[in-house]
């Protein structure tokens, strides 16, 4: 399968709490699941999302 991947930098005074519910936001609306989460020691998140890359053409918007 292959997968695109979108790193994220969260800095160090975004909470836990936020940061879950951001992440649980983009997985919702946009399909992304979380790859990896490193903590480091200045307290900023680098987060790798990813979502399986679809190879068929999306359907278009009709009005």
């Amino acid at each position: 399968m292959d997968y695109e991947y979108a790193p994220l930098r969260l800095p160090s005074n975004v909470d836990r709490l936020t940061a879950a519910a951001q992440l649980a936001i983009q997985a919702e609306f946009s399909g992304w699941e979380l790859a990896r989460v490193r903590l480091y020691r200045d307290g900023t998140r680098q987060v790798v999302l990813r979502r399986r890359v679809v190879h068929q053409p999306q359907p278009g918007l009709s009005y």
